[in-house]
């Protein structure tokens, strides 16, 4: 190389200019010392390089659109379920040690209803946004299909080790649906009966006890199911997977990588690869 060859007669004169004398040997050392140099120097700049072409190459999977709604739903739901269990398990000994540290069960059923007052915005917020262009969209994509079915059970046999072929997911796999449609149904049920208990002095004039009193069971026991739910299933799914542990910034970013976007949702790849062929 030229470089090298430059750099080393350079550093042969300016020693011989200080009046020594090279000698043969040394001068082969100072040749290979600066041959290493270069091409740890060229190797670096390599990976620069490489680094930056593979931060480039992401895709858009979530707008700001539904990452707000996201996080408003996932603040809701932590305060929800940090204020919720202590009320529901009053008796035991780590309720009483969180309100006394906490400032009492009145404090913890005020900022329960900032969590209640939360969740109840995001559902207006997304009934809104499906009747936007993006919402119909995305809607549309999580409605489940026959595909989803047989995903399920090709996902089972990949996990028995009877096939080495993964499902080929699209935009949405059946477990991120199931995540969006267990949303729907938790919302009607924590909704609904915490509204009644909210409000139970206006409802008791209008409805017979017994209904409060089983609006107050089914929501203790979905507030328990929705927590395991989100702890074992939605977490892990999202974030505690080997795949992506310990924590998977999509949703947050709203990119998602090209190599993640190739073997999680390879369907959903090949179709804006196609789209943008077209182009």
């Amino acid at each position: 190389m030229k470089e090298e060859e430059k750099i080393y007669e350079e550093i042969i004169n300016e020693i011989e200019k200080e009046g020594f004398k090279v000698k043969e040997e040394f001068k082969e050392k100072i040749k290979k010392e600066v041959k290493e140099k270069i091409k740890k120097e060229l190797e670096k700049e390599r990976k620069k390089v490489e680094k930056k072409k593979e931060e480039k190459e992401y895709f858009i999977r979530f707008s700001l659109n539904i990452r707000l709604q996201h996080l408003t739903l996932a603040v809701g739901c932590l305060l929800l379920i940090i204020t919720g269990l202590p009320i529901k398990f009053h008796e035991s000994f780590w309720a009483e040690i969180y309100f006394k540290l906490t400032g009492g069960i009145q404090v913890s059923r005020f900022l329960h209803r900032i969590g209640a007052t939360l969740l109840v915005i995001v559902a207006i917020w997304h009934t809104i946004y499906l009747f936007t262009k993006e919402g119909r969209r995305e809607f549309k994509e999580l409605l489940p299909t026959k595909k989803d079915f047989f995903d399920f059970f090709q996902n089972i046999k990949y996990f028995l080790k009877l096939t080495d072929e993964r499902p080929k997911f699209g935009r949405y796999s059946y477990i991120e649906k199931f995540d969006y449609w267990a949303v729907y149904w938790g919302m009607v049920i924590m909704i609904g009966s915490g509204t009644l208990m909210w409000f139970h002095n206006f409802f008791l004039g209008i409805i017979p006890k017994f209904i409060l009193d089983i609006a107050r069971e089914a929501h203790s026991d979905e507030a328990l199911l929705a927590t395991l739910a989100i702890i074992i299933w939605h977490w892990y799914n999202a974030h505690f997977n080997p795949e992506v542990f310990p924590f998977n910034p999509t949703i947050f970013t709203g990119k998602i990588s090209k190599e993640r976007m190739m073997k999680e949702h390879p369907l959903e790849y090949e179709k804006i690869m196609k789209e943008k062929n077209k182009e």
